[in-house]
């Protein structure tokens, strides 16, 4: 059963604890407040592809790497992962993904690619013909 809090809390810091959740932290605390991805204006959209920068791979000092930019770092070195993936694995809103990312795009710490969309995707009956006309070689 729950307990509700009447008055001061009985122990001090305690208003920023639940027993249950675990210690609250406010989205608005891990993004600063932000909530559009940095100055560059890059849209995250929740398909896109987050890989881990090779060249930034050794960089990683942590000194301007928050607690949740460095989770989402360990979770792009495994494998490249959609934001949507990213959002999940880390447990935080999409919303303080995006700005997360935003943050490692301009450390140069990840890259972002979009999948092709399917209108752009040759059609299947042009594919087929290539392949027949190879085969006829």
């Amino acid at each position: 059963m729950t307990e509700y809090m009447t008055g001061a809390p009985s122990e001090p810091g305690s208003q920023w604890f639940d027993g249950e959740a675990g210690p609250l932290v406010r989205p608005y605390a891990m993004t600063g407040g932000r909530t559009k991805p940095g100055p560059t204006g890059v849209k995250f959209d929740l398909i896109a592809l987050v890989t881990l920068d090779p060249g930034a791979a050794g960089t990683d000092d942590g000194s301007a790497l928050g607690p949740e930019h460095r989770a989402l770092v360990d979770l792009c070195r495994l494998e490249t992962q959609s934001v949507a993936e990213l959002a999940a694995g880390a447990d935080l809103p999409v919303g303080v993904v995006r700005v997360l990312l935003g943050d490692l795009l301009e450390l140069g710490r990840v890259t972002v690619s979009r999948p092709v969309p399917p209108a752009q995707l040759p059609d299947e009956r042009i594919l087929r013909e290539v392949i027949e006309g190879l085969r006829a070689l």
